[in-house]
């Protein structure tokens, strides 16, 4: 018995052989990337929820790929996909073809193609949310609708260098920084930019206190930052049971296709506003909530494959990102301080920047900012409204996006 010969016939045929052989070193490279992407969840805490679930996804799928992405244990199929989404032959494009010759991860993956985890997603932030500081300050809905600025100045910069509409549109909405509004605008358009656009997207949101406050320094005088705005004004239960309702039906009717995120982030809060449904409530904000970001993760991270990755793509998509998220940021301050000058100077202008749709971070990060510049300053409550008005704002701008591009 030859040892040698042996030994050699067992390292090639194992997985670590595929990493000299068809582009293997991509997908090494991706092992790597995966590893850091789970440093920066479990050590500096980025958005750990979900993206260690994204890392470890990026890793499987990545490590399956030396165990040939053909043979039927593997657990992503590319490929697939591909038939899925170009092929017109009716075998091939259907979710019966996924489930016949689809890896674990395949499977999975089939409910952030058909928005079922996204929408899943918006129905516990929903339950988590009160819109009791939009509803007492209706012009938020302003703010919250100007920092979608980054969203579209971030598709028009992504049209100029080539990329298509669809993949444009998908870049943009990282401007909104709600992550599972681009997850789901990105399924629809432009799923093969996903993992790039999910990783930006998350990745932003995660550096939100590092980001936006020189913008907010910037934009705004130290005199501005010091004002302290007065309580709004007692919202009453039944307003709050209302408003879900009344913001179903403007919206759906206005924009049809944001009917599965709005309806989901509107029946979630009406749960949590209607007294009578505190167990659906409860199931929704934590064991739905919980086991749906298990879903998204492991299934984002699963379209992270190194062929499809490491693109110059990605860099353009990790630029755009970061250019639509800061100029969102700017416009909502930009009004913020037209407001100000309109108000005679009782809206402080820090609460624009958080008309992002970073719940609850970018409000956080305005009373930070405000409370520097005067420490009687509290501004979380005033900051809440534009936060949640931005939430339903990247919703919209996401529904005009699918309307226009996704036919």
């Amino acid at each position: 018995m030859d040892i040698v010969e042996t030994l050699k016939k067992l390292l090639g045929e194992s997985g670590f052989a595929g990493i000299f052989q068809n582009g293997g070193w991509q997908n090494a490279v991706m092992i790597v990337i995966a590893c850091v992407l789970l440093y920066l969840g479990i050590k500096k805490k980025f958005e750990p929820l979900l993206l260690v679930g994204i890392a470890f996804g990026c890793l499987l799928v990545n490590v399956s790929y030396f165990i040939g992405l053909t043979e039927a244990d593997a657990l992503y199929h590319p490929d697939l996909w591909d038939n899925f989404l170009n092929s017109a032959h009716e075998d091939y494009h259907s979710y019966g073809a996924i489930l016949k010759h689809g890896g674990f991860l395949d499977i999975l993956y089939i409910g952030v193609k058909a928005g079922i985890y996204p929408s899943l997603i918006f129905m516990g932030v929903g339950a988590m949310t009160d819109f009791g500081p939009l509803i007492a300050r209706p012009s938020s809905l302003i703010l919250g609708a100007a920092a979608q600025l980054g969203v579209f100045l971030a598709f028009f910069g992504a049209n100029l260098i080539g990329f298509t509409g669809n993949q444009a549109a998908s870049i943009g909405i990282i401007g909104g920084a709600d992550g599972p509004t681009a997850i789901y605008l990105t399924t629809k358009l432009a799923p093969e930019l996903l993992g790039a656009i999910a990783i930006a997207a998350y990745s932003y949101m995660a550096l939100i206190p590092m980001i936006q406050p020189p913008i907010m320094k910037l934009l705004t005088t130290k005199k501005e930052r010091e004002v302290v705005m007065t309580q709004a004004r007692p919202v009453s239960k039944t307003e709050k049971i209302i408003f879900p309702i009344v913001v179903t039906i403007f919206c759906v009717l206005l924009l049809p296709s944001t009917a599965p995120l709005i309806g989901c982030l509107m029946l979630g809060n009406l749960w949590r506003e209607c007294g009578v449904t505190e167990r659906l409530s409860d199931t929704v904000q934590n064991a739905l909530m919980n086991i749906i970001t298990v879903f998204l993760g492991i299934s984002v991270g699963a379209t992270m494959a190194g062929s499809r990755f490491l693109t110059k793509e990605t860099i353009y998509i990790v630029i755009l990102g970061l250019t639509a998220f800061c100029f969102s940021t700017v416009g909502g301050l930009l009004v913020g301080k037209i407001m100000y000058k309109v108000t005679g100077g009782k809206i402080n202008p820090l609460i624009g920047s958080a008309g992002v749709s970073a719940v609850p971070m970018a409000a956080r990060v305005s009373q930070i900012e405000g409370q520097k510049a005067n420490p009687k300053n509290f501004l979380l409550m005033h900051a809440m409204g534009p936060n949640v008005a931005g939430v339903i704002g990247s919703a919209i701008a996401a529904g005009f996006l699918l309307k226009v591009f996704g036919g």
